[in-house]
Order: structure tokens, then C-alpha cells, then sequence
């Protein structure tokens, strides 16, 4: 998987990744089971063509390559894998233009899920 998405998307869901994605591989979940899919973004693995554009897209920082995924959101390479498994109830993201964070809420939100700062 060249590309994941990790915990850090969670409940902010900033679209920019979507509008540069050449291949149309990011995805949103659209089931019932927010327990195993929260609500985030996801790479589809087999699709993404390791590109990179989305990583500086995202205003969150939520985009890492695989291998530099912090050791702390390693589980969201996984979750992101597990979309191909129910590809039912996932669509492409559509683009919806939204307010950037600030510094200070992506600090925050980084702190929120545990990840030093640097």
C-alpha cells in the first residue's frame, strides 16, 4: 500500500486529497458500521498509483507513505487494507471545499490522538 490515511482524519474529513487524486481512489465509508469504519477517509490499496498529490492536499496531515506511518496509527494501514473486503458500502469522496484548520487545531488534534509533537 503506497498511501494510508490514518486516524488523524477522523471526524474532519477535509476533502482537498479527493480533488487532486488522479485515479479517484479515496473513499468514504457509507455503511452502518462505524465501530470498524470510523468516519475518515480511506485509500483503496489495489487503486492508489503512488502518486503522492494527496499527501500535501491534507491539511490534517493525515497522509503518510506506508513505511513512515508514526508506529503509534500503524492499525490504520490495516483499516485502510479492509475497505477491499467491503467495497459495498464505500463510494468515492466527492470534493466539498472547507474552511483550512489552524496550526493550533491540527496541534490539537495530533495531541488528541497521541502523537508527539515535531
Amino acid at each position: 500500500m503506497p498511501w494510508v490515511i490514518t486516524r488523524l482524519c477522523r471526524d474532519c474529513v477535509d476533502t482537498g486529497c479527493v480533488s487532486v487524486c488522479p485515479v479517484d481512489c479515496i473513499y468514504e465509508y457509507v455503511g452502518e458500521d462505524k465501530q470498524t469504519f470510523p468516519n475518515q477517509l480511506y485509500i483503496h490499496p489495489d487503486e492508489c498509483i503512488d502518486c503522492g498529490a494527496c499527501e500535501p492536499e491534507c491539511p490534517w496531515q493525515a497522509i503518510f507513505e506506508e513505511p513512515a506511518v508514526p508506529a503509534l496509527f500503524k492499525d490504520d494501514t490495516e483499516l485502510n487494507r479492509k475497505i477491499m473486503d467491503d467495497m459495498d458500502h464505500f463510494k468515492v469522496k466527492a470534493f466539498e471545499q472547507e474552511e483550512k484548520p489552524t496550526p493550533e487545531q491540527v496541534a490539537a488534534n495530533k495531541a488528541k490522538w497521541g502523537l508527539p509533537e515535531g
